[in-house]
Order: C-alpha cells, then sequence, then structure tokens
C-alpha cells in the first residue's frame, strides 16, 4: 500500500509529513500556486516587449538602452539566486515567496511613474528583478520535493502558466495601452502581481519521514541448549582446521564452573549486544547553501550549458515584436505573433514533460535533442520576411523553447546532474551562474540591432549562445559515467588494500586452550 498518509500534523499551517515522497496529495496545490507564480513573473517578463516602442519614444532612447531594462531585471534575478536559497532553508519556502510578491509588485508600481530610464532601472531591474527570485526559484524547489515519478510532466505542466499569462496578457496590456496609456497599464500589472503573495501562502513546507522498523527480539533459549549448539559448532570448527584436538565448551568444561546448569533463583544476565542507542542522535546541521556541487564536472557542464541557453531565452520574445513592425506588419498582428509563440510554448512544455515522464529514457539526452531544434529555430528568425514566415518561426521556436525552458531547471533534480538531495543548493548556484548571460543577452542583441539596423540581427547572437550551450549538455553525461567509475575504482582499490580482520569469535579462546593442553602433553 502506498504510504503517503500525512502522519503527524494535520494544521493549514504546519508542514506536511509523508513516509515517501507523495507524488500528489497537497503537491498538487503546490502545482497550481507555481502556475500562477509562473505567470505573474515570467508571463509578466516576456510581454514586456508590448512596452518597447513606448519606452523609447517617451524617454528618448536607443534599443540597447531600454533592452538593459529586462537584462537588468534578469541579471539580479539568477545573480540573488543564493540568496533566495539560503532565505528559504533559513525562514521556509512560503515567507520568501510572500516578501518576493511585495517586491515585485512595489518595483512595477514605482516603474510606473518613472521620468528617467534609469528609474526603470532601479524599479524594475532592481526591485522587482529580486522578487522574481525570492518568488520563482523556491517555488519551483519545493514543487520538486513533492513529486517523484511525475516531477517532469507536472513541473512541466505547472510551468506553462508564463505561455497564458503571453498569451493573454499581450494582446490585453496592447488593448490596454490604447485606453489608459502605457503608465497605467504597468501599474495595472504591478497591482496584479500582488496574487503572488496569495500562492506563496500555498507552499506548505513538506518533511518526508521514514517508517520506525519495530525489532522483535528473538526468544531467549535455554541455556544447556546454547551450549550444547555452540559445542557443535566449536567441533566442527576445530576438526576444519585439522588441530587434531576435540574440544567442547560444555559447562562442565568450562574452569569456573562446577555445575552444568545455572541456579534458577539467580537472574540471567543480559549478554546480547545492544542494537539501538536510546538517546537521540545529534541531527547533522542543514547547510544553508552548499557548495559543493562545484566539485561535480557534470554539474560544471550543466552550468555552462545554462549560462549560454540563457542568450537566447528572453532576446527573441523582447524582439519579435519590433521585429515584425520593422517588416510592416500591424501592431495588432505583431501581438497576435508573440501569442502564438506562447500557445506553442505550451504544446513544447506539455509535450516534453509527458515523454520524460516516460521509464526507462535518459532525459539529459532528450533534452540536447530539443536545444539542437531550438538552435536551429533561431537561425530561422532571419529568413523571415512576411507574417505568415514570421509565425511558422514563432510557432517553431515557442515550441521548442517550452521543451527547454520548463525542465532545464527541474532536471537538476537528475542522477545525471545532481541528484534531489543536493536540489536546492544547486539550482541556487545554477541560475546565479546563469545571471552572466542574462545580463548580457538582450544588451548584446540590442547592439547588434544599433549597428546593423536590422532587428533580425538580434536572433544571431541568441543562436550562437544556444550551440555553445548544446555542447556543454552533451558533456553532462559523459562527465558523470566517468567521475562515477572514477570513484568506484578509488573505493575498490581502497578495499583491496585494507587486510580485512579476521572473524572475532569465541572459536579463538577455544584454540588457545587446544594449544596450551598440547603442550601440557608433550611436556609430560
Amino acid at each position: 500500500s502506498r504510504m503517503t498518509v500525512k502522519a503527524v500534523k494535520m494544521s493549514c499551517t504546519g508542514p506536511n509529513v509523508y513516509t515517501k515522497v507523495p507524488d500528489g496529495g497537497w503537491g498538487w496545490t503546490v502545482a497550481f500556486a507555481f502556475f500562477f507564480v509562473e505567470a505573474l513573473t515570467y508571463g509578466i517578463i516576456k510581454s514586456f516587449g508590448v512596452f518597447f516602442n513606448d519606452l523609447m519614444e517617451s524617454f528618448d532612447e536607443t534599443n540597447s538602452r531600454i533592452s538593459w531594462i529586462i537584462s537588468i531585471c534578469v541579471f539580479v534575478q539568477a545573480f540573488t539566486a543564493p540568496l533566495s536559497t539560503v532565505l528559504s532553508n533559513r525562514f521556509g519556502h512560503r515567507c520568501v515567496v510572500m516578501a518576493g510578491g511585495v517586491l515585485i509588485s512595489t518595483g512595477m508600481v514605482a516603474a510606473s511613474f518613472a521620468r528617467t530610464v534609469v528609474d526603470m532601472y532601479v524599479a524594475i531591474g532592481v526591485v522587482s528583478g529580486l522578487g522574481y527570485c525570492l518568488s520563482f526559484l523556491p517555488t519551483v524547489t519545493i514543487l520538486s520535493q513533492y513529486f517523484d515519478k511525475r516531477r517532469s510532466l507536472v513541473t512541466a505542466v505547472a510551468s506553462t502558466g508564463e505561455c497564458f499569462a503571453v498569451f493573454s496578457f499581450a494582446p490585453a496590456i496592447t488593448a490596454l495601452k490604447e485606453q489608459i496609456g502605457w503608465r497605467y497599464s504597468l501599474l495595472s500589472a504591478g497591482a496584479l502581481q500582488l496574487g503572488i503573495v496569495i500562492c506563496g501562502s500555498l507552499l506548505r513546507p513538506i518533511v518526508i519521514k521514514e517508517p520506525e522498523e519495530v525489532k522483535v527480539q528473538p526468544v531467549e533459549e535455554p541455556a544447556e541448549t546454547k551450549y550444547m549448539l555452540e559445542n557443535e559448532q566449536t567441533r566442527t570448527s576445530i576438526e576444519s582446521i585439522d588441530s587434531g584436538v576435540e574440544i567442547t565448551t560444555s559447562p562442565s568444561n568450562v574452569p569456573g564452573n562446577a555445575k552444568a546448569e545455572p541456579k534458577s533463583e539467580e537472574p540471567k544476565k543480559n549478554v546480547q549486544i545492544p542494537v539501538e542507542n536510546n538517546s537521540t542522535p545529534t541531527e547533522p546541521k542543514t547547510k544553508l547553501l552548499d557548495f559543493s556541487v562545484m566539485k561535480d564536472y557534470s554539474f560544471i557542464c550543466y552550468a555552462f550549458f545554462g549560462l549560454f541557453a540563457t542568450l537566447g531565452f528572453f532576446a527573441p520574445s523582447l524582439y519579435i515584436i519590433p521585429l515584425s513592425l520593422s517588416l510592416g506588419i500591424s501592431k495588432d498582428h505583431s501581438a497576435y505573433i508573440l501569442s502564438a509563440m506562447a500557445i506553442a510554448e505550451v504544446f513544447g512544455r506539455i509535450s516534453a514533460g509527458w515523454v520524460l515522464n516516460k521509464k526507462p529514457i535518459r532525459k539529459i539526452y532528450i533534452e540536447l535533442i530539443c536545444v539542437v531544434l531550438l538552435s536551429v529555430a533561431l537561425f530561422a528568425f532571419p529568413f523571415a520576411s512576411e507574417f505568415w514566415g514570421l509565425m511558422t518561426c514563432s510557432i517553431f521556436f515557442g515550441f521548442m523553447l517550452g521543451t527547454v525552458a520548463g525542465t532545464h531547471i527541474p532536471l537538476l533534480a537528475e542522477d545525471d546532474v545532481v541528484g534531489i538531495a543536493k536540489m536546492s543548493s544547486a539550482a541556487g548556484v545554477y541560475v546565479f551562474i546563469q545571471s552572466l548571460a542574462g545580463l548580457a543577452g538582450p544588451p548584446l542583441a540590442g547592439v547588434l540591432v544599433d549597428t546593423t539596423q536590422n532587428y533580425s540581427s538580434a536572433f544571431y547572437s541568441c543562436a550562437a549562445g544556444m550551440v555553445l550551450g548544446a555542447l556543454f549538455l552533451s558533456l553532462v553525461r559523459p562527465c558523470k559515467v566517468g567521475l562515477c567509475q572514477s570513484q568506484k575504482q578509488c573505493v575498490e582499490e581502497n578495499v583491496a588494500e585494507v587486510p580485512q580482520d579476521p572473524p572475532e569469535d569465541f572459536i579463538e579462546m577455544d584454540i588457545g586452550k587446544a594449544e596450551n593442553s598440547g603442550k601440557g602433553s608433550d611436556s609430560v
């Protein structure tokens, strides 16, 4: 039977205690919360492209300087990932996510009153960026702890929240701007993001407590029976070494015991070695942030994959609308292209989760295939010259982006990378390394656009980064296999060098007696 029934606390605020990973239970509520956290974090970030031209006109700035808003936001979000891990381990995921929701909303509301682009850097880039980190990373971490066999599928489906958000937010914000302007539209988005506080309140901590095994004590055998068994074992052991001496250990032959049977009025002595210690063992102190994952070569390769792949995650969604406008496509049709990309991403995430949920399958190889196809999609954008060509590239890109974006962080929990035990610390370090690419990606694309006066060139930097990411991803599995084999070889060598101690048994005493008696007979 499935031992997943909560065992200790049943309150709404206390932790959920299970005897094994539930693969459901309160995890479905956590998945529901993660869906809306995704929608109100990455959904807003990816929809920010609808404000791009308005900000350029209002602040009279270039593409590269406006793109720094999202670039700083993504950088702060990724750079503060270790801080998010430390705070989650110290104060719990719930409080950290709720605080992050307040920061996000505060930054967006403050940005609606910005007078310069520098104000936007601080409000959205720093304040909201920190809030995005405190909201997203703890949510996806605790969701991975509630699921095991269904982890890939549930995470992929729940992460489609950002896709539905882009699908709905892009046309809605575009229509809202026509009525109330971009400032009040940004203010409305900030007020909507307060919903993250409600989602954070649903993240109840989980405790996996192994069931206690009841050990049955063996029935005490009579003393005479035990002596007879020992006598038989001793005789067999002595004969096996060809000693030529037959020794018995019956009570009559043991010195100091003249009588065979113990007195019934004397209490029996407990000669059993205690198996369990009644004193409560001191639990090891939980590390707030474990940097030992940096010693794992497979994790290092996976981190470099995330570093370069991040170049292609955000820039396309930011530049797809400016690219379509530069090709003579209307604003309404440009918003439809972004929405189609979001819908395709939904199917990509669900498809990837369904495939990765199959057993047995090497998930890291499936991820590699998806990254290669995503690189092809990025290279295809510069060849689109009209609406349907751009729509086709966007749908293909959205589908492949969904297969990668929805699985690259949960894959840290797989044994090919670091495993579920180090998932929390590994996620913090992984996203921290991604911060460098998050800072450089959009501005690099903006510099290419300002230099070439062609929005298609922004996708070349994204494609180049994705190709490098695929190269490092292909090295993850070989590094893990090589590391495991080297560790196994070292353990075998150490075992071979250490001599095995002879078993400690009462037979040694009998052998010693046999030798002494043999010497006595020779002297006589």
